[in-house]
């Protein structure tokens, strides 16, 4: 926030400068923070801007030079701030940090915009890229093609307290995006001056804008919170990116194809799923009218959507039947419309499209949409499905396309039918989720009301089973209207019902899957199908089941377990019959989050590897297509890190077209609050499935023999890394108190992040503690331990139990050779480069027990001094990043201004816990804007 002169006039288009090629974005990082500080002189003064320089200057000195002088000046300084300074000083850091994110996307876009300009070779990662390889390797157009027809890619957007953005702050941000982009297009010296002043007064909105919740957010918001994203980037650039692919697929396969254009139909390959609104696992928010809600909301979402293009098409399609033909089907559809307007007879395409547009209007009062914004012209019945939409809008096509006007098609139709057949008036698959031992207490109460089993609960697991089928034989339901239930199975057997009303209001891909939390047996995944029966979702008759029952594995035993689970699962002839019907397709979820609480990063990993290779065994013996659900956070410790290469490094067998994965916390801002980086986000998943599915097995891949013995080692470092991980954190004496004291975990459970409890119970064991909120606590302090600890005991211990030399080699080779290795090693490195161990003793600090402080605080050093030396020892990369410099750089220029708000963030906690329930809300107010402007500047702590 230094306030270095800035220029009047405008710069060479960064696109074309040369040189170095970060100078743009330095260039609107400083911009921004000039713009910012002058906003904060405005606003609150020269004496408060003064003390931001100070704190800045003095936390760079502390970090450039470890300098013990600096960390005491540094204390003493911002103890002597008021409550008053202290707020405008985190809330300068805070949002200069959000700029800083903003300037890095928008020169991530500037950079990829230079590459495509100056015609260089694909880039990998791109969907262009992918193609290139495969044909390169021999792979056929006609087998490309079957792959988009058949995959699905599916990113799922989950609610978790970690999202921390609000909607207000959110557009004001898009807007300085939208600004910062226009520097780039070459403006005049008075447009130059306009932009400047127009991203000044939005610096200034934003800083006259409350960046927190003051009241608990509620589902309903974190439904419109996702939403907003859809309009941002989703209904636009999903389309957008089908059409690019169909473009990729003819040029690279030009030879075969004759340059025509490839059609892929119907293909539906890429589709957004949610869990907002569906995911009750330990929220007592969600339940039949939230989920009602959240299809109410995303239809008028979507429908909004429709209905402005096809207005905005009626102004554009002007074309008259007096100067070109149309098809007899167009004018059928022309004559059919509620138009009659005499100075509209010789345009069919506008009084198609007005008929188009009332026949939606129709449609979104029938499914809840409560204000459309223009009226239609007359009444006209509502549409029954959205095929019948997109089925419209291409008998427009065809007649352009028919008579000349094949050039009128692309601009909007083309999307808007594309459009149609993605998103239907669902917009996003949304899937419900719920807890094991929910669904036994439910099922429990049921048997008991109907003279049964008396106590469920207490049965063998082969009883379960034995029980659970036979009722599944049975006709007639367990539930009776006459008798009366706990609220739990009310509410549980309403939330089923209301999945059924669903999707018959809003089609078969409204509602499609039902996640199970905590499976551990195949009674929990038998259980789920018999309230389906209970509520019309499962039919006996046909063997038929509405929605797919899906396990999630999640804990190290549950993953050990996992492919003896489904082995049994898809023996048993009903679910048989139900996977038949399902297109022989079974999807299994697995869970990261929780697997790394549980046993550690190195463990959660390898299990999650060996689950996956034992499953695509079961699925194959059964001939059943194996679809996984990776249940990914933000952080490395939560199965974080770049997807492309997370989805390439997959097991060999466990991709094939088919993958599900989530997007949380910060991770949704960062990837899709810009469009054009969204799309590239979008576009590297489907790329990476691309190349995982269908690249063959190169002729120097690792021969079965040598991956054994990798995997050999992996197993013995895996058990290493979880004695030392289970060791610290479940058997050390203190450590929760230690936790508890020394991250800002109390602090993020009281902030008004998401509407579900930190905890799944009122304790303060760490088992019960939820993943996210854990795993958020350590990056806040910096030490992002989940992501790191015990590699370093893992590593050096098995080298100190052999030929280090010798073992030492094979490490080597294992990076070299083997992706998972490489990949986990490279998030690994990530992680690192992001801890700060000198941050981290100033939480430390905060630990009132100096004996418990040292003890612990020492073994963690220690045991990042020992990670450290053993990943350079294997890698033999001396600093952090050496292979990604782009990231290193990011990394290094955010900690000038993360620094002082982890400094800021130690002093408030401070003063909070010394005055206890006494303390000022101003002090309340200060941490939680300090873990928003920490996790903004982190990007993936969530």
């Amino acid at each position: 926030m230094d306030n270095p002169a800035a220029p009047d006039t405008p710069a060479p288009s960064p696109v074309q400068a040369a040189g170095d090629k970060d100078a743009p974005l330095k260039e609107d990082i400083r911009l921004l923070g000039r713009l910012l500080g002058d906003v904060l002189r405005e606003q609150e003064g020269e004496a408060v801007f003064e003390v931001v320089e100070t704190v800045r200057q003095t936390a760079v000195r502390f970090r450039r030079d470890a300098d013990p002088v600096a960390g005491e000046e540094l204390t003493t300084l911002l103890h002597r701030l008021t409550r008053d300074q202290t707020i405008s000083v985190v809330r300068a850091f805070s949002y200069f940090s959000h700029l800083a994110n903003i300037a890095e996307d928008q020169h991530h876009v500037r950079r990829r915009r230079a590459h495509l300009m100056r015609g260089a070779a694909p880039r990998q990662g791109s969907v262009a890229h992918a193609l290139c390889k495969l044909r390169d390797a021999g792979v056929p157009q006609d087998v490309v093609e079957d792959f988009f027809k058949d995959a699905l890619i599916s990113p799922v957007l989950t609610a978790h307290p970690t999202e921390v953005q609000r909607k207000s702050i959110l557009d004001a941000e898009h807007d300085i995006a939208r600004l910062l982009a226009e520097r780039d297009l070459g403006l005049t010296p008075k447009e130059f001056k306009r932009n400047t002043q127009l991203l000044q007064a939005r610096i200034a909105t934003l800083w006259q804008t409350r960046m927190l919740r003051y009241s608990k957010l509620t589902v309903a918001d974190e439904i419109d919170n996702a939403l907003s994203y859809y309009r941002i980037t989703f209904l636009r650039e999903v389309p957008g990116l089908y059409d690019d692919i169909e473009e990729e697929i003819a040029t690279h396969y030009a030879g075969e194809m004759s340059g025509k254009r490839v059609e892929l139909g119907k293909a539906q390959y890429l589709q957004m799923g949610s869990w907002i609104g569906g995911d009750r696992d330990g929220n007592p928010n969600v339940n039949a009218d939230t989920m009602r809600h959240a299809l109410v909301r995303q239809s008028t979402t979507i429908l909004d959507f429709y209905l402005e293009e096809v207005h905005a098409l009626g102004a554009e399609l002007s074309t008259s039947t007096l100067l070109v033909p149309v098809t007899p089907q167009m004018q059928a559809l022309a004559d059919a419309s509620v138009d009659n307007s005499p100075h509209r007879s010789d345009e069919p395409y506008r009084r198609a499209l007005i008929g188009i547009y009332a026949r939606l209007a129709a449609t979104a009062r029938e499914l809840g949409v409560g204000h459309i914004l223009r009226k239609e012209v007359g009444e006209a019945p509502p549409y029954l499905d959205a095929g019948l939409f997109a089925a419209d809008l291409e008998v427009l096509a065809e007649s352009l396309r028919a008579n000349h006007g094949a050039v009128l098609v692309e601009p909007r139709l083309a999307g808007l039918t594309r459009a149609a057949r993605i998103f239907g008036f669902h917009l996003a698959s949304l899937d419900m989720r719920q807890s094991s031992d929910v669904h036994e207490r439910v099922l429990g109460e049921l048997f008991a009301r109907a003279g049964g089993e008396a106590d469920y609960a207490a049965l063998s697991e082969e009883r379960k089973v034995a029980l659970l089928l036979a009722e599944l034989a049975q006709p007639r339901p367990l539930y009776s209207p006459y008798e009366s239930y706990s609220d739990e199975t009310n509410s549980e057997l309403a939330i089923l019902r209301a999945a059924r009303e669903i999707r018959l209001r809003y089609g078969s891909r409204a509602i499609r899957n039902y996640i199970i939390s905590h499976t551990e047996t195949v009674s929990d995944l038998l259980e789920v199908l018999l309230l389906q029966k209970e509520t019309g979702l499962m039919r006996v008759s046909s063997g038929s089941s509405d929605v797919m029952v899906i396990p999630l594995f999640e804990t190290i035993p549950d993953l050990q377990r996992a492919s003896a689970i489904m082995d049994e699962w898809m023996s048993i002839p009903l679910v048989s019959s139900i996977v038949e019907k399902q297109g022989r397709l079974q999807e299994v979820m697995l869970g990261y989050s929780d697997s790394n609480k549980d046993g550690g990063f190195l463990t959660s990993n390898w299990e999650l590897y060996q689950a996956e290779l034992k499953l695509v065994d079961v699925f194959a013996a059964k001939g059943v297509k194996l679809r996984l659900f990776h249940g990914r956070g933000g952080t490395v410790g939560r199965g974080g890190g770049p997807s492309y290469d997370a989805i390439r490094a997959q097991p060999p067998g466990t991709v094939n077209g088919q993958i599900r994965l989530t997007e949380q916390g910060e991770i949704i801002a960062s990837k899709f609050s810009n469009p054009e980086i969204g799309r590239r986000n979008l576009e590297l998943l489907v790329a990476a499935t691309l190349e995982a599915s269908l690249s063959p097995r190169p002729a120097d891949d690792i021969s079965n023999g040598k991956l054994a013995r990798f995997e050999a080692v992996m197993a013995e470092l895996s058990e290493r890394a979880y004695r030392a991980y289970r060791n610290l954190v479940y058997e050390t004496p203190g450590f929760t108190d230690y936790f508890f004291s020394a991250t800002p975990i109390a602090e993020i459970a009281e902030l008004n992040l998401g509407s579900r409890p930190a905890s799944r119970k009122s304790t303060r064991r760490i088992e019960d503690l939820r993943a996210i909120p854990w795993g958020f606590s350590w990056g806040q302090c910096r030490l992002l331990l989940p992501g790191w600890y015990g590699f370093g005991a893992a590593v050096s211990g098995w080298l100190a139990d052999g030929d280090r030399d010798e073992r030492l080699a094979l490490l080597r080779e294992m990076h070299r050779d083997w992706p998972f290795f490489a990949t986990l090693l490279s998030n690994m490195d990530m992680v690192l480069a992001k801890t700060d161990l000198a941050i981290a003793s100033r939480y430390a600090e905060l630990v009132a027990d100096p004996g418990l402080r040292e003890r612990i605080f020492r073994r963690i050093t220690a045991e990042h001094g020992e990670t450290l030396r053993c990943l350079e020892a294997v890698t033999g990369a001396g600093e952090r990043l050496a292979g990604n410099p782009l990231l290193a750089r990011s990394i290094q220029n955010r900690f000038a201004y993360l620094d002082p708000l982890n400094h800021l963030q130690v002093e408030l906690i401070h003063r909070r816990r010394k005055l206890g329930d006494n303390a000022d809300p101003r002090v309340h107010r200060g941490i939680h804007l300090s873990i928003n402007g920490v996790a903004a500047g982190l990007r993936n702590t969530g």
